[in-house]
Parts: structure tokens; sequence; C-alpha cells
């Protein structure tokens, strides 16, 4: 009897997180591609960053910074359809990032505007740092470090000391 009353709490409780997850579904999650650009801009509101793309489209942004994790980007071609749609703060995204190859314009295009900017004179090394959520579940700070010629030459990610309750007193 115990063990059959486990298994329907263990499904129940499986049911309710999947329910859960359903209904934190996004706005901009069921844009499809080659809708008009306006669906984004109506469910979210006009874009805070816009960049041009080497195809002559955009890439429009929506980002949570700077206490935010997120950053909603949305390429759109020249004559305003959407071509995608995603979360750009995220370690797969960020990986993508060549090291000796990407500037800081590719980097600001792809992620953004930096939550924090600073400069370590001894490294000679510009860093720009991004917060986000790594699997859903730990709070981070992913960081790209730029030489004189605004080349990346090192990234890094941390935790974020905004989320970590050991630290919450310091700030």
């Amino acid at each position: 009897m115990r063990s059959s009353f486990k298994r329907l709490r263990g499904a129940l409780v499986g049911a309710s997180a999947a329910l859960l997850l359903a209904a934190c579904a996004q706005p901009w999650q069921n844009v499809p591609p080659g809708a008009d650009a306006s669906v984004l801009t109506a469910r979210l509101g006009p874009p805070r960053e816009v960049y041009d793309l080497p195809n002559g489209g955009k890439r429009l942004m929506w980002p949570t910074q700077p206490l935010g994790e997120f950053t909603t980007a949305a390429d759109v071609d020249a004559s305003g359809k959407v071509v995608t749609v995603r979360q750009v703060l995220d370690e797969n995204e960020f990986y993508k990032a060549q090291i000796g190859v990407w500037t800081k314009k590719d980097v600001l295009v792809n992620f953004g505007r930096p939550v924090e900017t600073s400069y370590f004179p001894l490294m000679k090394r510009e860093v720009w740092t991004y917060r986000y959520m790594e699997a859903n579940i730990w709070y981070m700070m992913y960081s790209f470090y730029f030489d004189d010629q605004d080349i990346v030459r090192l990234t890094q990610k941390t935790p974020d000391p905004l989320h970590d309750p050991d630290r919450r007193n310091m700030f």
C-alpha cells in the first residue's frame, strides 16, 4: 500500500512539474520563423538594443540586465521577417565566441551590452561581464577579456556574487 502511494505521489509531482514548466513558456517561444517582427514587438515591446547583421538584417534584443540573467534575441531579415528567436545569455551561446578572432563588436552583437565593464591595467585587458543562468540552476557571470586591439583573448565564468548567500552582506 505504501509503495503504491509513493508511486502515485511521484507521478503527481512529476506531472505538476511538467505543467509548471509548460506554464513558464516565454512569450517569444511561440513566434515561428517567417512571422513578421511586429509580432515580437507586440509581445515584448520595442527592443532595447538593435544591431545590423552582415546579411542586411537586424538583431533585435530584449535584455533583462543588469539584474536579470536573460536576453531574448531575434534575427530579422531585410524584409522584417523573423529568422530565429532565442535566449543568448547561455553557456552554449557563449562557447561560440572564438578566442583570438572575435572582437568587441562581435560580442556586442551576439550578447548585447554587458552588465559591467572593467579594466585590469597590469593585464592590459578590458573585461565585459554578463549575468546568466547555467543549466537553469546556477547563477553565473561570464566574462570576455579584450586586448588593446579589442580582440577576445580570454573568457571566464564564475559564480554570481549577487546570489551568493555568504556574500550578500558585502554589497
